[in-house]
């Protein structure tokens, strides 16, 4: 049997990958230039590539473009991380919902549960985060409704390194993860939802007090459920 060779990255997704790694964990922080030359130089590449890669960035929102000021990292603060957490409010539950109301395999999320758990530093257990939510709500039916919660995850991820970097809250939350899986991997698909709806509203007080988030009609739906 022939194998299939595995398709070779070209160099616009390698510098898309590595920058946004390296936005996503830290090393790169909010406010920070990025300089095509010095990036290119880094990466052994032309500046094309990497031009074209920050243009990516900046339409997920993870880089900001300015006429006068180049290229940086984007800032996070209140109003930012409200609107992120306001789409994964309205999203989300109702995507992990979906997933265990169709009986759909969360074995991704228990692998990445596991591996946050045993993570060595910061950007393993951040990236580990990542894919554990992505477990929960891609399996739900809706290939549309996953690449919305996608379009959001780049930037949900840059609150959390924001928020982790001045305030860890590692164990509260692997627990509350736990928990998540628990009630979906039971069958419970409304009180899984509820309890990734609770994780999601109060990471954004924890991170930014006196933050609250509104979503019109959760609380009359959540008391109807």
């Amino acid at each position: 049997m022939t194998s299939v060779p595995t398709p070779i990255p070209s160099r616009t997704q390698y510098v898309l990958e590595e920058i946004k790694r390296r936005i996503l964990t830290g090393q790169l922080t909010p406010g920070q230039a990025l300089v095509e030359a010095e990036l290119a130089a880094q990466f052994g590449v032309s500046k094309t590539p990497v031009r074209e890669a920050l243009k990516t960035l900046a339409g997920t929102g993870l880089v900001v473009m300015n006429q006068y000021k180049g290229v940086t990292v984007r800032m996070v603060d209140a109003d930012m991380a409200r609107e992120v957490y306001d789409v994964r409010l309205l999203l989300e539950p109702e995507a992990l919902k979906r997933a265990v109301r169709r009986g759909a395999s969360l074995d991704a999320a228990r692998d990445a549960l596991t591996r946050a758990d045993q993570a060595t530093d910061t950007a393993e257990r951040s990236l580990a985060n990542r894919e554990f939510h992505r477990a929960l709500y891609l399996p739900c039916g809706n290939p549309l409704l996953g690449r919305m919660l996608d379009e959001v995850r780049d930037q949900a991820a840059l609150v959390s390194a924001v928020a982790w970097a001045a305030s860890p809250s590692w164990e509260r939350e692997a627990g509350e993860h736990e928990e998540i899986l628990r009630l979906a991997l039971g069958g419970d698909a409304d009180g899984a939802a509820r309890a990734l709806h609770a994780h999601i509203a109060s990471f954004v007080e924890r991170a930014f007090p006196g933050t609250a988030i509104q979503v019109p009609g959760t609380a009359n739906q959540e008391g109807q459920e």
